[in-house]
């Protein structure tokens, strides 16, 4: 079984080309998914989280805003952040991998946003990048409710830069272009893969 592990900044498509990839015949496991899962109600990052950011916690939740407010633009905050929410999100993603090995997949995919930043990648076979022009992506997210110039700028300065992204890629596939013709694109990477598995 080929894992491939797909990315790409915000507003590039990632989400879209991800569904096109289980269109395909290729599950994938969405990590903002299952971060979502252990935020929620009954979550298993509920109570970490809350300990390690006292007051984030609404309705036995994590409320996001909050937890947005207290972490963005503090690198610190960050990391101890993601210290506990990686390790549970990898936990999800190895329970995902062995069902899908039981399965007989062929090839599944591993929707990492910081699949380079978070060291994901060692854990891929394939790393494909989702891409499109900086004028597009920047379309796309201020089109996003609640989304300001600011906001846009302080997530960008977290993520590695598209260019260097595209430059570790086995494959990139460009989003710039028709749904059809970036169908077309994941169907050429699966093509590829198979022939490999």
């Amino acid at each position: 079984m080929i894992i491939v592990g797909l990315t790409g900044s915000i507003g590039m498509g990632k989400s879209t080309v991800a569904q096109m990839f289980a269109e395909e015949g290729a599950p994938g496991f969405n990590s903002d998914d299952a971060v979502h899962q252990l935020y929620a109600a009954g979550g298993a990052g509920v109570a970490p989280v809350e300990a390690a950011f006292p007051g984030v916690t609404k309705h036995a939740a994590i409320d996001r805003a909050a937890l947005s407010a207290r972490v963005v633009g503090n690198p610190e905050a960050i990391k101890r952040l993601e210290a506990i929410v990686h390790p549970l999100v990898r936990q999800a993603q190895m329970v995902f991998l062995q069902e899908q090995r039981d399965a007989g997949a062929e090839v599944v995919v591993l929707d990492i946003p910081l699949l380079f930043e978070g060291g994901g990648a060692k854990f891929v076979d394939k790393t494909v990048v989702v891409s499109a022009p900086a004028d597009v992506q920047r379309a796309r997210v201020l089109a996003r409710p609640g989304m300001s110039v600011e906001k846009f700028e302080a997530i960008l300065a977290l993520q590695m830069p598209d260019a260097e992204k595209r430059a570790r890629a086995d494959f990139v596939v460009d989003t710039g272009v028709s749904l059809d013709d970036t169908r077309a694109q994941v169907r050429t990477v699966l093509d590829a893969l198979r022939e490999q598995s």
